[in-house]
Parts: structure tokens; sequence; C-alpha cells
């Protein structure tokens, strides 16, 4: 499965604030839910300007393990965001992701009504 959709995303984050990988399974209707995105996030390769460090967990706990849970705490910190005990206050740095365009909605299927003729 590719997660260049993923990614493309994340890369959406602006500097000094974060997402939960929640709401990132949830804007991106990924099915799976926040676990999907952790995995997507796992495999975020090197060197392409992803911000991996930029989704965290829930209630904005850092869960990734050492030492890159150092390494995303140092990224955040030089971002601004300020950390308190791995947790990330959401209240200051969570990023609400732009409101995607509504579809528009199409005109029903099936056969058109016909009026009758009244006599």
């Amino acid at each position: 499965m590719s997660w260049d959709h993923v990614y493309r995303f994340v890369q959406q984050i602006p500097r000094g604030r974060v997402l939960t990988y929640g709401a990132l399974a949830k804007a991106l209707r990924l099915p799976g839910g926040a676990r999907t995105a952790g995995r997507a996030m796992a495999g975020t390769p090197s060197g392409k300007g992803i911000p991996w460090h930029r989704v965290i967990g829930e209630r904005g706990k850092i869960l990734i393990r050492e030492p890159y849970a150092s390494l995303q705490r140092k990224l955040l910190e030089s971002e601004g965001v300020k950390i308190v005990e791995s947790r990330v206050d959401l209240k200051l740095h969570l990023w609400k992701s732009p409101a995607k365009p509504k579809a528009k909605k199409s005109k029903p299927k099936g056969k058109p009504h016909r009026k009758r003729n009244r006599k």
C-alpha cells in the first residue's frame, strides 16, 4: 500500500503545530484508524522533507520509542512546541486541518417524474 497521500497531508502541518494519529486517520478516512496512521508514519522515508515529528498520540503524548522519542521532542521544541512530561499541550499546538470542500450533490438517479394531464 502506498502512503503517499498520508505524507502529502502531513507536509501541510505548519511549524509549531501537531496532529494526532487519530485526527490524521479521520481526515484521510484511513481504514483501521489511528493504528493505520501510525503504521504509515513508521514507514516515513527519510530525506523527503516529511515532518513526521508533528504527528503524536492521543492527548498529546509522544508514543514512539527511544532514540526517536528524544529526536521528536527536540524537533518539536525547536519549533516552539511546549512539552511537559512527554505531552504536548494540544490546546496551544493542535493543528486544525482545513475543511475539505464538500462534494456537489448529484441529481437523483432514476426515471424523471412526469406531470399528469389533469382534465
